[in-house]
Parts: structure tokens; sequence; C-alpha cells
């Protein structure tokens, strides 16, 4: 590197920086950052009257952004150096010898997320601050105080700094994407984003409806007396704050190594996502004693795992059709090697997503790898476009049955039921629980009967007879008898059990329920304004309904005719109390099954619905409630217990 090509590698690095900071809008990988940024330090070092001022080694994180207050640490918070493999780690731990050879160490997971400092003084949290420059960041303290892993107060009376790392586990963060999928909104492109974003919404409200986790790593300024970080920390989780998965102290090299590829190995099965692991020096006389570069404290590194970002190029769009007929697009791209495994697919979500990112064959991408989960497509490079990109179209026909795709924007659905992509898994739903209930009907079963030849559709599976059954490998007398036996027994189902089986798109228990009060049997033939007309009932699902119909009214009736389901009889309008006509969600662990206490609520004439909403009156809760009960509470909806709920019931009895 010449001097020419230092200073646009600067100039490089602070647009990546700054797209990734000021802008929370990624427009390339940890590994071409990394990469390019130690090649600027190598040159750096050797010529160091060259140094310009701007360049990202020179400082410690970013630019603040202008939307908070700013608030200066008690303590500066520093950055890590990082190292990639073990010939660094030897290099490291030479260095650190030299300066002290008699220590051991501490290691934890490093976690991707957003770092975060609170000050607590006589046992109060006083403030949040984000790590900014290291020096002054963004005074977020009523947006921290939403986060239920932080404690408000604490036992311990003296002025002390903790240092964390904000994160946004896997799950949540798969429930987020999808509620923005549905509301429109562009997806975050990692858990690590979600979290810096969520952090610094002006609205409190957002940041207590994303479940974010505080995980401290460290503490700033403070008056403990401990020896050992590890030691320190342990009285900091004892304060109530949430430990890491895993942490450990050891001697050398060969102990730090082991540690390190047993968490590499196992970073899938963690909640949140780590990008490596922290190696300290335990002594905390040595780390004042070794104490800071410019930069970095020569008491610890970051030990990074490999890439599980990569950019590569899209060749292919294909499609795949699931059980419910949703046409699924995924995304073909040049074989991509990510931490060892050749990746050549990529999910692309829906056809939505490709529209509002505007992804084109021939694009370069930034793919995300996580476990044995198919990658992610989390960005598209546009500015790495020359003209050879081709629009992708969206397809209009079912590319297994060749049947009208019903397109919904985000979602394009075959509604054939006979299709041969759905036959399998539409029958595991027909049979199962909420549904038909078909004992003997499990995934193995249905697949070997429709390998056989014998069930092609849903219709197929009520002209079986034994001796049909007997002729399959694997079936025996009794397994067969009683398979028949349940198929049988599915017959006379109530009204709404079957319009449940049929696995209408949007359609759920709840909805079959109101189809089968409102219509019974001739809901087939309801028209848009009166389906619509019924509680709970919108549009999009009544789109559904018809079109559903249209594509297999000859199966639905045959179905009908061969099961004979029950039509539904008026019930008695339920007595006046504090439930009926109003909608309630269960949520938690309850002295008796959730179906149970739902029915118990139908039956005073409430609405029992799965997810909570701003239309949602109650969230009733017992142990271990999760995220519906912090939704709830972030909507202002009121939440009861089991036993608040049956004491209304009663007192109204």
């Amino acid at each position: 590197m010449n001097l020419e090509d230092y200073k646009k590698a600067v100039e490089q690095l602070n647009l990546y920086s700054h797209h990734y900071y000021v802008l929370d809008d990624p427009i390339t990988t940890d590994e071409v950052y990394d990469k390019l940024y130690h090649e600027v330090v190598r040159f750096e070092e050797n010529n160091k009257n060259a140094v310009l001022y701007s360049s990202p080694s020179q400082r410690v994180g970013d630019a603040v952004s202008s939307g908070f207050t700013k608030a200066s640490h008690l303590s500066r918070m520093w950055s890590l150096e990082d190292i990639f493999d073990s010939e660094g780690l030897e290099k490291w731990l030479t260095k650190t010898y030299k300066l002290d050879s008699n220590i051991s160490f501490y290691c934890e997971p490093k976690f991707d997320g957003a770092s975060l400092n609170l000050v607590y003084e006589n046992g109060e949290l006083v403030q949040g601050i984000t790590r900014g420059d290291g020096s002054v960041g963004e005074l977020i303290t009523q947006n921290v105080k939403t986060i239920r892993s932080i404690p408000l107060t604490i036992a311990h009376k003296e002025r002390i700094e903790i240092r964390g790392e904000v994160v946004i586990f896997k799950d949540e963060f798969d429930k987020i994407n999808e509620a923005r999928l549905k509301a429109g909104e562009a997806v975050f492109a990692n858990p690590r984003n979600a979290a810096a974003g969520s952090l610094r919404q002006l609205d409190s409200s957002i940041t207590a409806s994303r479940n974010l986790v505080f995980l401290p790593y460290g503490v700033g300024e403070d008056s403990l007396e401990y020896k050992l970080l590890s030691d320190k920390m342990a009285y900091i989780y004892e304060l109530g704050f949430r430990k890491p998965p895993a942490s450990s102290t050891c001697k050398g090299y060969d102990e730090i190594e082991a540690i390190y590829e047993v968490m590499k190995n196992d970073r899938d099965s963690y909640p949140m996502m780590l990008d490596g692991m922290v190696i300290k020096v335990n002594e905390i006389a040595s780390q004042i004693d070794m104490g800071y570069t410019v930069k970095n404290p020569r008491f610890s590194v970051a030990y990074k795992f490999p890439a599980v970002e990569k950019i590569t190029t899209i060749r292919a769009i294909v499609l795949q059709v699931g059980r419910s007929g949703a046409v699924t697009p995924v995304a073909q791209v040049e074989p991509t090697d990510i931490d060892g495994v050749v990746v050549e697919r990529a999910t692309l979500h829906n056809f939505d997503e490709i529209d509002r990112k505007d992804i084109r064959l021939n694009d370069k991408v930034i793919i995300l790898r996580s476990g044995d989960v198919i990658p992610k497509i989390i960005k598209v490079l546009t500015h790495e476009r020359d003209g050879s990109e081709v629009p992708y179209e969206r397809p209009t026909l079912c590319p297994v049955c060749d049947s009208e795709l019903l397109d919904e924007g985000v979602l394009l659905k075959c509604q054939n039921l006979e299709c041969e992509a759905r036959v399998v898994n539409s029958i595991i739903y027909f049979a199962s629980k909420p549904c038909l209930n078909i004992d003997g009907l499990g995934n193995k079963i249905v697949e070997a009967l429709f390998v056989s030849g014998l069930v092609k559709s849903v219709v197929d599976l009520f002209d079986l007879t034994l001796d049909k059954l007997l002729a399959l490998e694997g079936f025996k007398e009794k397994k067969s008898q009683n398979l028949l036996n349940s198929l049988e027994a599915a017959k006379g189902c109530d009204y709404w059990r079957f319009i449940n089986s049929l696995g209408i798109e949007h359609v759920g228990e709840v909805a079959s329920k109101t189809l089968s009060e409102n219509f019974g049997s001739s809901f087939i033939d309801a028209t848009k304004e009166e389906i619509v007309a019924c509680d709970g009932i919108g549009e999009e699902m009544a789109e559904s309904v018809l079109e559903f119909v249209r594509v297999n009214r000859e199966t639905i009736l045959n179905l009908q005719e061969i099961l004979k389901p029950l039509e539904p009889v008026q019930k008695a309008e339920a007595v006046e109390n504090p439930f009926k006509g109003k909608t309630a969600v269960l949520t938690g662990t309850m002295s008796e099954s959730r179906g149970a206490i739902k029915e118990m609520l139908e039956e005073f004439g409430a609405k029992v619905s799965g997810s909570v909403s701003k239309k949602t009156d109650f969230l009733i809760y017992g142990e271990d409630a999760g995220s519906k009960y912090d939704k709830a509470m972030s909507l202002g909806v009121e939440c009861l217990t089991e036993d608040e709920m049956r004491s209304k019931i009663s007192e109204n009895a």
C-alpha cells in the first residue's frame, strides 16, 4: 500500500463507518471492513509521520447523533484490539507477558449488540449513556429504564459505572422482522442493528416493545476493592444483573484456545448473536499497571470468530411452494464459503421484500449465515451495479401445478388443494388437533401414503381400505385398522373444525368459528360484503376465503359429503359479564390448559385471539408470561392474572 492507496482506504473506511454508526445502514461486511482497517494500521505503523488525523485508528467509535442530549462518561469507554487466529493470540500473549508474566485470564462471549454505560448513584439508576466516541455519548436514560434486565435500584450505594452490551435475542429478532414485513417496513439487517436502532428511539414505548436485554461486561468508575476481575463481575451479577451464558478463568495459550474453540463451535446455540470471545487479564492490579495505548487497553483483546457475513452475487431466483400454498422465492447465489460451509442459496423472505429492496439478478449482496438456517440476504450493494442487473418479475402461475396464484402483495399463494407441493403438509394440517384430530396420521404415515400413490389429495384419505394399507411396507393389521377407525371418527365433526382443516390463508381457529357461526355450510356462497360484515374479519381475510373457494369448490363439496360436518347450533346469548363482547388474549402457564380457559371465556361471550393488538381488551396471564405481556403493557391493555379473571367471573355470577 502506497500513500495514495492509504488515503483512499481511510476515505473508504470512513464511508463504511458513517453508514454503519450514523445511518444504521451498513454497506459492507465486518470481514471486509476489518481487512481494510488492518491494512491501514500496518501502513501507519511503518509510516508514522503520514498518519491522517481522520484515520479511524485515531479515535474510538464514531460521531454522536444529534437526536439526543450529549453526556460525558465518568471514565472512558475503550475499544478492544481484534485478533483473528491462533497466531494473533500468540503475539498478544507475548506482548502481555512482557508487561506481567504472573497473570491469569478471564474469558467471556463478545456479544454482538450495542454498548451501553449505566451510572448509579446512591443505589439508583441516574443515567444511561450510549458509547458514542468513548468519551461522550447520547443520554438515553428513559429508554434504558424500559429494559427489564436493568435494575432501577441496586444495593451498592457508592457511585459506579456499569458497562455492558444491549442485545436482542435471535427469536425476538425474527418476530420483530416478521412484524415489520407485515407492516410494510424494511427489515433490520441483523440483531446488532436492531438493538442499536431500538435503543435510540425517540419514543421510549418502541424501545420497551423490543424486548432488549442488557449483559454487563465490565465496570468503569468505581470504588470496589476486588483483586480479581472475575470476583468483581460476580459482585455485579449479585446486584441483580443478568449473567452471561458462559465465562471462564484460565491460564495460558492452550486453555484460552480450548475455551475459544468450544465457544466458536457452540455459537449458534446461544440465544443471542456472538462475534467472538473477549480475553481480559484477571488481576486488576496488573490491568492498572499495563494501562492503555492511544486506542486500546493493553490488558484485553477481542478474539473474533470467522465471518458469517459475506458478499456474493445472485445468479437466479427459484420458487418453493409450502403447505399453505405460499410461494417462497429463494435466491441461488454464487457458491460462497462462510465459516467452512459452501453456501449456494439464500432466503428472500417474500416478493414484497424483493420489490422493497429492489433485488435484481446479478446484484452483489451481503448474505448472513447463522447455524443451519438458510442464509438471509441482508443488503443489496446498489453502489456496485454495472448495468448487467436484471429486475425480477413476479410470477402469476404456480411453478408446480400451473394454477393461477393469489397475489396478496407480500405473499403469492397457490390455492389449489390438489397441488402436489401442498398435499403432504396440507394433510398433516388437516389431521392436526385444532382441525380434525385424526389419530395415527402423523408426518411419516402421510409421507408413506403419498409416496405409495394411495393418497394424492385430502379426499383420497377416505378411499383407503384395509387391503390397500396392508400392501404397504410397515403397515400391520392393528396399525392399519386404527388409522381407518380414526378416519371414520373424524366424520360428524364440528363445522368450524371442518373450515379450519382446509388451511385457508389467514383463517385460523377463531375465524373458522366466526365463519361457521355466521354461515355454516353456506360459507362457500357468501359474498365479500357478507364475510367482511362478520366481527373480526377484514377484507384481506375475506379475499382469501373467496379465492380459496373459487379454486377448491368441488373439493370442499366432496369433503362435506364424506365428512358430513355438523352445522353449528345457535348458542344462547351469554349473560352480561365483564368479558362479553370483549377480545382477550391468553399467555403463560395456568392452573389448567389454555384451551379449557379459552372455551370458558367463549361461553361468557368473549372472543379469544392469539395475538395482542390495539383492539385487545384483556390480556390474561399465568407464570412465565412472555412477549405478549410486554406488548400488552406497552399498548395499555388491561392485564389480569388468572385469579383476577376468575374473581371477575365470580363477582358477576
